[in-house]
């Protein structure tokens, strides 16, 4: 019993290396936090902001630069909710916090037609929210729990229902200018974030305003990717790969690259063969 303990633990202090590593090189690479910096971290109650959170916080005590955290929560009034969850687990690891209060639910009901899914409304209306809220706060940057996994499964459902080679970016200004909403798991795997969620015993806050909506189309991507996966073992590391090594000169997006001026130098190697003749008679 004893081995089988030491053996979990061991698994899971490389789960959390990796994890950290992970998410300190994204914040690396894309200059995700700098010094003084306020971050609201966005906390839903699920896997994944709560990972982000415990990520971060940890980050914090060994970043070389100074920043701050602020856990949100936005309250959509969905019926059920249960309001004490988030407060008693934030409150219970000393964490400086905000419920912000929006009945979202009730224009979403509204707004959606039957048989429709609710998660692009829903999304649109708790980005809104949320942009402002840190405004209000003081908020230098807005950081948003999605993964990896989310990244490349936006990928192909703006392929294949938008007709866009588009994704999520580790960082992006928004459409006003005036939040930075940044991505620190944009590395890490969506298994790792479970497994680690499952250690830490999470008290998750499952999503029931949209119900389970049978075949929404990011979960038949979601499962056309980890068929893949199965499959061809090592295929989503190459997928991510390539959204980070792109050619817009092999692509076909005028508006990336200049094609239309696009034309060939002329060298001594290219001359015609009766220039080349002319100057031999010579």
């Amino acid at each position: 019993m004893q081995a089988l303990e030491a053996k979990q633990k061991t698994e899971f202090n490389k789960l959390q290396k990796r994890l950290r590593r992970n998410v300190g090189n994204a914040i690396a690479d894309f200059n995700m936090i700098e010094e003084g910096d306020k971050v609201m971290v966005c906390l839903s109650g699920g896997k994944d902001s709560y990972t982000m959170l415990e990520i971060l916080r940890n980050l914090q005590q060994h970043a070389p630069v100074k920043f701050d955290i602020i856990a949100v929560n936005l309250d959509q009034k969905q019926p059920g909710f249960p309001e004490d969850v988030l407060p008693n687990y934030l409150e219970s690891i000393d964490q400086p916090y905000f419920i912000l209060e929006k009945d979202t639910y009730s224009v979403v009901k509204e707004k959606t037609p039957e048989g429709k899914t609710t998660c692009a409304l829903c999304s649109r209306l708790r980005r809104g929210s949320l942009y402002g809220f840190a405004n209000e706060i003081g908020a230098t940057k807005i950081a948003l729990g999605h993964h990896r996994d989310d990244i490349m499964e936006t990928l192909f459902l703006n392929m294949f229902h938008g007709g866009k080679l588009k994704a999520m970016p580790p960082k992006l200004l928004s459409d006003d200018k005036k939040n930075v909403l940044i991505r620190p798991l944009a590395y890490c795997k969506e298994s790792d974030i479970q497994t680690f969620s499952d250690f830490k015993q999470f008290p998750i806050i499952p999503c029931n305003l949209c119900g389970s909506q049978d075949g929404l189309q990011r979960q038949i991507v979601k499962d056309m990717l980890q068929s893949w996966d199965k499959q061809h073992p090592g295929r989503l590391d190459v997928i991510f790969k390539s959204i980070q090594n792109v050619a817009p000169s092999q692509l076909a997006d005028r508006h990336l690259f200049d094609f239309e001026n696009l034309k060939a130098e002329e060298t001594a190697e290219a001359q015609t063969p009766d220039r080349l003749l002319a100057v031999n008679i010579q």
